[in-house]
């Protein structure tokens, strides 16, 4: 585990904001590239706090909001800092930055400013170790699953961007605490609260399987590519609909299943289907995982026109982080069967807001893709951070 006692302040003069193409066609590699860069150097200027590794959690910071995205009671937030969640997102934006240029400043940023935040989140006491939801020095907070195993694919992803062995511990560390969440209560599968069982989500699970079969890939140890399939059949036999291969959110423990359909939960099942056939060989996950792609096409993108008239398949508006989770199971896709169709929808419509939805603060407003737009007074900092993070891997794909 990364620990580092002082926080050294980075001035961040290097990241420059990159001016923007006027066109609604895909913008080229490059392009998105700079638009990754220019946006986390006005993340970075509006939502750190000053003298701290710590993020506000929106821009400008609210006082005493709530935020519904925790469990039960533990929904009022502190003032000092951003949740584990959204701070945790910003970690993958700069791991993608990484992957996407090589450039060392993005490794220096982790190292001096994200890891030691994210220290900050973590719990000693209870075991096993882990992240919990708000920081360590405000008391004890709820800790979920779905937040640790997003952090243990970062620090995976670091491991294979840099080698260093503390990364990849850190990794296995989170997936000893992803086993501790796991049971026989209907018939397996990874709870979604430590502190409050009354669920078993996909969102906790799907990124688990692929965790898992990650964490394979690195070690060799055959444990967990027979957990990642477990858990990718068990997600399956759950919470598919069989209707049109999409995934469901999450089934309670009397057996009732919550129906909602959520980009990231169906993308991370997407990832590990096409993970699977490349560590399997088994053609059942290549037809899984196209079958899957075609049907998030289906249902989370939608035919739009432009004011200037040009026609392209665009995102529906959502959650923009959990679109940015989907993205990555269709690059991992990408990746077998070099099929560009739906990374170009991708790329329209991150082209076109980023004509579009242009801000004097360089930020981006929540929840607008390009139909009906729902600008808020705050911008949440996942919504920056999952926008990073897309630039980033889009900027990488060569078509």
């Amino acid at each position: 585990m990364m620990r580092t006692a002082i926080c050294i302040i980075l001035v961040l003069g290097a990241l420059s904001f990159q001016s923007c193409s006027h066109s609604m066609r895909p913008a080229g590699d490059e392009l998105f590239a700079g638009y990754a860069d220019g946006l986390l150097d006005s993340t970075f200027k509006y939502y750190k706090v000053p003298e701290r590794c710590l993020f506000n959690e929106n821009y400008p910071k609210q006082e005493n909001e709530m935020v519904t995205y925790l469990a039960g009671s533990d929904a009022m937030r502190k003032d000092k800092a951003a949740y584990l969640w959204p701070t945790s997102g910003l970690y993958s934006a700069v791991n993608a930055l990484l992957k996407a240029t090589g450039e060392k400043k993005y490794d220096t940023l982790l190292q001096n400013i994200i890891l030691p935040g994210l220290e900050q989140y973590y719990d000693t006491i209870r075991k096993p170790a882990c992240y919990q939801s708000y920081l360590s020095e405000a008391g004890y907070s709820d800790r979920f699953y779905d937040d640790n195993v997003w952090l243990g694919l970062d620090f995976l992803e670091s491991y294979q961007l840099t080698g260093r062995k503390d990364y990849l511990n850190s990794s296995a560390n989170i997936w000893k605490f992803l086993e501790s969440g796991c049971d026989s209560v209907l018939g397996g599968g990874i709870y979604w609260c430590e502190q409050k069982k009354f669920s078993k989500n996909t969102c906790s699970n799907a990124p688990a399987s692929v965790l898992a079969l990650k964490l394979y890939q690195a070690t060799g140890d055959e444990a967990y590519l027979q957990a990642g399939k477990n858990l990718y059949h068990w997600i399956q036999d759950n919470l598919q609909d069989t209707a049109d291969c999409l995934y469901f959110d999450n089934k309670k423990l009397d057996g009732r299943v919550g129906k909602t359909k959520y980009q990231y939960n169906s993308g991370q099942m997407l990832q590990a289907a096409a993970l699977l056939y490349k560590l399997t060989g088994e053609e059942q996950y290549l037809a899984d995982a196209q079958n899957l792609t075609k049907s998030c096409s289906d249902y989370f993108f939608e035919d739009y026109t432009a004011p200037d008239g040009t026609a392209f398949r665009a995102l529906k508006n959502g959650n923009i982080w959990f679109v940015a989770i989907m993205l990555r199971g269709f690059e991992e896709l990408y990746g077998i069967d070099q099929n560009s169709q739906y990374l170009n929808d991708f790329k329209s419509t991150l082209s076109y807001i980023r004509v579009s939805n242009r801000q004097a603060d360089g930020l981006s407003p929540d929840e607008q893709f390009v139909k009906e737009p729902r600008k808020k007074e705050h911008k949440w900092l996942l919504t920056q951070a999952a926008l990073i993070e897309m630039y980033a891997r889009l900027s990488t794909l060569k078509q």
